[in-house]
């Protein structure tokens, strides 16, 4: 973190700096005394965040103070841990995996990478120097039980799995949002801190915002609409609402319509999805749906946007498709108001190092779900560890992550890795995943290394860049992440025998070097680099989104792709699965998300979990009345592969025929060291998902929308 002056009156000194928990990236400002954090504030010259701070930042002291995390490596000894060094530690990985990779091929070595990996600029900048010399196509990661549909849709159509389009909420008029909650989340796959006070600035400029969601969220409290929608009939609502557009002329791309192919070749393949059949499956009347789509197309900049709730479900890859297309179609892409892209200052889309990504050159060895971008969905894991054969993964790494409590059917998952040869993971933490490793790697905590966010500027609604020195000194005896991986992959190919490995250097340099190439680097007026950001520790405005189509485009021929024929094709299987389905009386499953909570790692810190429990299950009085339930009555949650324990609580917020249960919860596994956590342990939520239960096109998770039955104990 940057030092910029000390204060007279206590003897502290103030830092500034980014969090780095979550997707919103908030400027930071920290009183330190003597190595004591005496408080976390949100930084109000930070030109993104503007001074906005959620409870998680302020946990950052809690997570370095933390007596439960890791320091150390460790290494166990049936039931028992114990301390090692470093290099005993290196040695005993290389030896073991290069062990297992000569005897059973590449693919015997599968490697996980959880959320926290892309919070982390060593990781990124790094993780390859440890899992490159392996060649293993046995790779997972949280992609596939998060934001997979996006990126997919954003290769088909814009031609690079990261370029996504931004909603512009600081100048829309209109903005339409499906499973979505960003006063929990502050955005995702849209970078928006202080989202209650933009959407009151969108709101004072007399515009609106439309909400569909199972649930009557923190968002929903504030939204000018809500609406209730079953899950996973998303994709229903979403085709209706583009086929509307199609019925009644009011379809208008402007500028798009030069360098756009495919929207009627779409017009056609939909003609059939109106919104009188929409209406039964999804629980809107056709009529709101016309008005929702002539109100989106009058609007002067209109955003349709659709987060976890529309990509983890069973159509989340034609949810994603369908949405971009309604921004296409309405003439909302790249226009301001509208969905725009990022112009950020270390650029993964146009450079040299550009991964667009890569869909279905390879597919899981069990179940054949395809791969995309190199990974494999992380549904297929569990089978692909325990199923025997040829590929069959006999070594597990895992990286900053925690399946057994992220992933569908953690039971399953948790009994695999009970069966592997071996397994190291790289965390703070001994977890309900970690605790199967043979051998744990501590990386320093947040505020003891440095960080520049290479994702999130991506997705933010303003370009902005922040370079956060370290808070603290790594203490003797720690490692950096960056440092793990390069110390692991220089043992590792020298095993493998992998003559062109060469040491990377540190992070810092490789972002000085993005920021310099970059667009506002030495070639403009801005000369951006690691030393010039540190001469501005709140962080540089570089200004709104702006319009940059068709040049931004990375297809060859700088078009966008509309009509993609594996989306086309797929629209048979909604026809198919939902349309002509009979209304089930069965209850769905849906998550939810917390201000307080993200995903499972966090709930060590006391000010983050303490007060009521937050782990019940959510269900409408009258649901719960026709099953003779009362509330805060125990009772059993039951899918097809298990069931878990649960308190009910009545909500009228759910809309009927829907429960939700918090996501990352269950520390209630024996041999964790997570005290906090241990005593706050909740239901697992994924002890019951399903991980047959998937949109086949992309294979992510169908978290959302999930058969289930509820009963008194």
């Amino acid at each position: 973190m940057q030092a910029s002056d000390n204060n007279a009156l206590n003897g502290a000194q103030t830092h500034y700096g980014a969090c780095n928990l979550c997707e919103a990236i908030c400027g930071l400002e920290f009183q330190v005394r003597d190595g004591e954090i005496l408080s976390i504030k949100g930084d109000k010259n930070d030109p993104l965040s503007r001074g906005h701070i959620c409870p998680k930042a302020v946990a950052l002291k809690d997570i370095y103070n933390d007596p439960d995390r890791l320091r150390r490596p460790m290494r166990r000894r049936g039931d028992q841990w114990e301390e090692i060094d470093w290099d005993t530690a290196f040695d005993e990985v290389a030896d073991r995996l290069a062990g297992i990779h000569e005897q059973y091929g590449a693919n015997a070595v599968g490697a996980y990478l959880g959320n926290p990996s892309v919070h982390n600029y060593g990781t990124m900048t790094h993780s390859s120097q440890f899992l490159g010399p392996l060649r293993t196509k046995s790779r997972f990661s949280a992609t596939s039980v998060d934001q997979l549909p996006h990126q997919l849709v954003a290769m088909w159509m814009y031609g690079h799995q990261l370029l996504v389009p931004i909603s512009d909420i600081d100048r829309t008029q209109y903005f339409l949002v499906l499973g979505a909650n960003p006063m929990a989340s502050n955005g995702s796959l849209m970078t928006v801190p202080d989202f209650r006070h933009r959407l009151k600035d969108l709101q004072a400029r007399g515009g609106k915002m439309v909400l569909f969601d199972p649930r009557r969220t923190e968002t929903a409290e504030v939204a000018d609409e809500h609406h209730f929608i079953r899950p996973g009939t998303d994709a229903a609502f979403l085709a209706a609402l583009l086929n509307t557009l199609f019925q009644e002329d009011l379809c208008k791309p402007g500028k798009l319509a030069n360098f756009t192919d495919g929207l009627d070749e779409v017009a056609r393949a939909i003609a059939g999805f109106t919104a009188e059949r929409a209406a039964p499956i999804t629980g809107i009347e056709a009529e709101t749906i016309r008005r929702i789509a002539r109100e989106f197309a009058a609007a002067d900049g209109a955003a349709c946007y659709g987060r976890m709730g529309v990509s983890t479900q069973a159509y989340g890859s034609l949810c994603q498709w369908l949405i971009q297309l309604i921004n296409v179609a309405t003439g909302n892409l790249d226009r301001p108001g509208g969905i725009m892209f990022t112009k950020p200052a270390v650029d993964l889309i146009g450079g040299p190092t550009s991964k667009p990504g890569h869909y279905n050159v390879w597919q899981s060895r069990v179940s054949q779900l395809p791969e995309f971008g190199g990974e494999l969905p992380v549904a297929a894991l569990a089978e692909e560890i325990s199923t025997p054969g040829d590929g069959q993964i006999r070594a597990m790494i895992t990286i900053a992550g925690n399946p057994v409590l992220s992933t569908p059917n953690g039971r399953q998952l948790e009994e695999a890795l009970k069966q592997l040869d071996f397994m190291v993971a790289v965390d703070i933490y001994l977890n309900e995943t970690t605790r199967h490793a043979d051998i744990i790697l501590p990386p320093t905590s947040g505020l003891e290394h440095d960080h520049y966010d290479f994702i999130f500027h991506i997705f933010a609604v303003r370009n902005t860049a922040k370079y956060s020195p370290a808070l603290f000194d790594k203490p003797e005896g720690a490692m950096h992440d960056w440092e793990i991986f390069n110390a692991l992959g220089k043992r590792l190919a020298e095993r493998l025998g992998n003559h062109k490995w060469k040491e990377a250097r540190a992070p810092h340099k490789t972002v000085d070097l993005g920021l310099r190439i970059g667009p506002y680097g030495l070639l403009s007026r801005h000369w951006l680099s690691i030393s010039k950001l540190k001469k501005h520790p709140h962080g540089v405005d570089l200004g709104p989104m702006e319009p940059c189509l068709p040049q931004r485009l990375q297809h060859k021929n700088k078009r966008i792709r509309c009509a993609v024929p594996e989306l086309l094709a797929d629209l048979q299987r909604l026809e198919q699965e939902l349309f002509a389905a009979t209304q089930s009386e069965e209850l769905r499953l849906i998550g939810r998300r917390h201000i307080r909570s993200n995903n499972s790692w966090m709930h060590n810190s006391l000010r983050l979990v303490k007060g009521k429990s937050r782990c019940q299950l959510l269900m409408h009085p009258r649901d719960m009345q026709q099953r003779g339930l009362a509330d805060g009555q125990s009772v059993s949650l039951s899918s097809r592969v298990g069931s878990v324990e649960a308190e009910v609580q009545a909500s009228e917020d759910m809309m009927p025929g829907v429960v939700s249960l918090p996501h990352g919860w269950g520390h209630n596994r024996s041999g964790i060291r997570m005290s906090v956590a241990s005593e706050h342990a909740g239901v697992s939520i994924n002890d019951i998902t399903d991980h047959r239960y998937f949109d086949p096109l992309s294979g992510n998770a169908a978290l959302n929308g999930l058969p289930v039955t509820v009963a008194a104990k």
